[in-house]
């Protein structure tokens, strides 16, 4: 391990370069921290030292403030370990300091490390360095004066949309907005930061504090218009979320009393924002990421990821259409096989359509889109397959034709190549039955559409060799995606612990609920959109057939709603013909269609499970438990049989797959700040009047009695009925 230092060189020129290192990114940890105010005072009374050049080491200028710290802080709730680094480092020693300072960046400057530039009095960064403060993606703010020093510099406007968007720019870009001076090239950057330094003590180029400017600013009443249309959209964009208004207030606070009350007022809330149930469940979901790629008895063993250069996948429709984008996306060889030409070409003209609305949308740029497009050879036949590194194959549910399939690219493929199916239920053992290659079949389960969403479960059977599991972790990571390794059961990880989901909403339409008010409570807890309109835009016909696979494998605790049957009956396919429990009309929103209510009450009169014949009476946070305790409860089950390495694996999964929203820092982890007690005896209620779908697992009755977290590890007991 490289030491963690930051060190000082004082030229004949009389500059002191101070150097960050802290690789890979030299994120500022408590000793950069201490090293920084060390060499600063140094510097500041030598005598040889005109001025002060801050940069770091490697390329890179800082990623910002060590997250570490929050990690601590939040186990013992202590915020006195966290430094302070705005009024104490960068506003007393290096801001209003004797001797002039500039940046010098390079690679990126990011949350605290740009905060640092700011308070430097000119910056000068390399080509395409990156910008940004992007602190409000966990949970808390800008803690080091940026709230302050960025508007002054690039404007109110722009420092808002770049704070509340926590997206970075470019240093080109900066250069334009006013918050870099110049940018150079990377041989260059040091000598010409060097120069300026002294340029501004020898009053050549102004010592400017931004902390001190006001002419950005503009007006009281200018100010006062942004900042309420700003409030007005993050109470759109980020309902449930404290730290987008706080950081609006302390932005406001600066404009009216002056910077350095600003200052003040953005350390305190910073601390606040850092002990936040939605800093917690942000930063939890940041390291639960990164965990996702140590996976026992596959990487740390000495094995290396083989090159896949080409990959067939079979099926054109939705998945397989966005999961061919995907590759070809990241230079990938792609086969789409299709079982005759038109089909086929429904399927390529899918794959364009992925790619040009990348383009319209800004995210790719032409030249890559044609690229990505020669990637793609269409096929109708296995002739193509002789030299594959993988197959994915992409068709509907129907197990006899998966079993056919793999017993057919087992002949044709290469003994090298990854067999890999992306069923989102069926179980590996039974789609590979037919087949003696067992330890190269592998579940590449894709959530859709494809091409967009970020999640990769990599499922897993007993016999899959950890070769392959690695080859396909390696893919994942080409393709933009997080893998997720997880075992093999029906459903696997996601699906499984989510299939109650679906089941408690239809329960609650049934015990008399309004259908509509389910939808709007889900929502205001966090979800994209309720149960209800989620079952209009997947369609019916998966409605309908995973339900079947989940009563097949979990009979003690399904339910079966005549609802679905009774909507299809109708004529209603939800968003695929504009008419489900919503109406979807070409440029509107969805609207309740209260034409599904009959339907909906002859559903009840066939279930039959209101008590005594009348509507249930429930509370809006009864409505949220009782559709998302039964998936904790169906979590536990995941946790207790071993489906997943980590408890976080299944709270990285639950945000990634399901959109459960971050800031609650996944389904474990949401559980657990809710309480195990809590859950539990609720369920326990419910299963007493509604039935077996509610009843407690062992697993969930035993850590609430304990007073255990769902999160802790499981006990050596059930090591042995892992799947994994």
């Amino acid at each position: 391990m490289a030491p963690v230092k930051v060190t000082m060189e004082v030229g004949t020129d009389g500059v002191a370069v101070i150097t960050i290192f802290n690789p890979p990114v030299n994120a500022l940890a408590i000793p950069i921290i201490a090293g920084l105010k060390e060499k600063w005072t140094e510097a500041t009374m030598r005598n040889d030292v005109k001025a002060i050049v801050l940069t770091g080491n490697g390329g890179r200028f800082s990623g910002g403030f060590d997250i570490n710290v929050f990690q601590k802080v939040h186990a013992n709730g202590d915020t006195s370990q966290m430094p302070d680094v705005s009024v104490d480092l960068v506003v007393n020693t290096m801001e209003d300091g004797k001797k002039p300072a500039v940046a010098a960046i390079e690679g990126l400057a990011l949350g605290g490390g740009l905060e640092l530039a700011l308070g430097c009095h000119a910056r000068i960064a390399a080509p395409r360095a990156q910008l940004g403060l992007p602190e409000l993606s966990l949970g808390v703010m800008p803690g080091f004066g940026g709230t302050q020093r960025l508007p002054r510099l690039i404007g109110l406007s722009k420092a808002v949309e770049l704070m509340m968007t926590s997206e970075p720019i470019m240093s080109e870009e900066g250069k334009k907005l006013g918050l870099i001076d110049a940018v150079v090239p990377s041989s260059e950057l040091l000598k010409v930061s060097r120069q300026w330094a002294l340029d501004i003590a020898e009053r050549h180029k102004p010592w400017m504090r931004s902390l001190h400017k006001t002419d950005k600013i503009g007006s009281l009443s200018e100010a006062h218009e942004i900042l309420k249309v700003a409030r007005e959209q993050v109470k759109q964009t980020a309902k449930n979320m404290p730290q987008h208004l706080a950081c609006i207030e302390v932005i406001e606070e600066g404009i009216i009393h002056g910077g350095y009350n600003g200052v003040l007022k953005e350390a305190k809330v910073f601390k606040d924002l850092v002990l936040s149930d939605t800093s917690k469940g942000l930063v939890h979901i940041f390291f639960s990421q990164r965990a996702t790629s140590k996976v026992p008895n596959v990487t740390g063993i000495g094995l290396k990821p083989r090159t896949v250069k080409k990959v067939a996948v079979i099926g054109g429709g939705l998945m397989g259409s966005g999961i061919a984008t995907a590759l070809a996306l990241s230079n990938t060889i792609v086969i789409l096989k299709e079982i005759n030409s038109e089909f086929l070409q429904k399927g390529m003209k899918a794959i364009e359509a992925n790619v040009s609305g990348l383009v319209a949308r800004k995210k790719l740029p032409q030249d890559k889109a044609d690229k990505a497009l020669s990637m793609v050879k269409g096929a109708l036949d296995y002739s193509d397959f002789k030299d594959v590194d993988m197959v994915i194959e992409a068709v509907i549910e129907n197990v006899p034709l998966k079993q056919k399939i793999f017993s057919e690219i087992e002949k044709v493929c290469p003994p090298h190549c990854i067999l890999a199916t992306n069923t989102s239920t069926i179980d590996l053992n039974i789609i590979g039955e037919n087949t003696t290659s067992k330890d190269r079949i592998i579940g590449a389960h894709f959530f859709s559409p494809a091409h967009i969403m970020p999640l990769l479960e990599i499922v897993r059977t007993e016999k899959t060799s950890a070769q392959a599991i690695l080859d396909l972790m390696a893919v994942g990571k080409a393709i933009k995606k997080v893998p997720v390794v997880v075992g093999n059961c029906t459903g696997f990880a996601v699906n499984r612990t989510f299939f109650p989901y679906s089941q408690g909403a239809h329960i609650l339409v049934n015990l008399g609920v309004d259908v509509f008010r389910i939808d709007t409570q889900i929502a205001s807890f966090g979800l994209p959109m309720g149960p209800f309109q989620l079952q209009d835009l997947t369609g019916y016909g998966v409605a309908v057939a995973v339900g079947k696979e989940f009563r097949s494998a979990f009979s003690d605790r399904t339910f079966k709603s005549p609802l679905i049957d009774l909507l299809i009956k109708s004529g209603r396919n939800g968003k695929n013909n504009g008419k489900g429990y919503y109406i979807y009309e070409k440029g509107s929103k969805p609207r309740p269609d209260f034409t599904v209510l009959p339907i909906i009450e002859e559903s009840r009169r066939l279930a039959n499970i209101m008590p005594g014949g009348k509507p249930i009476s429930v509370t809006d946070q009864e409505i949220v438990e009782m559709i998302l305790f039964p998936v904790v409860n169906e979590a536990c089950r995941v946790l207790d049989e071993g489906i997943v390495v980590r408890a976080s694996d299944l709270d990285v999964t639950s945000v990634l797959g399901m959109s459960f929203p971050s800031y609650r820092g996944g389904i474990v982890f949401w559980a657990d700040t809710v309480g195990a007690g809590h859950i539990y005896r609720s369920l326990k209620k419910w299963s007493e009047l509604y039935g077996n779908f509610f009843k407690p697992s062992s697993f969930l009755e035993e850590r609430a009695t304990k007073g255990i977290p769902l999160s802790a590890p499981s006990s050596t007991s059930s090591v042995s009925r892992s799947r994994m």
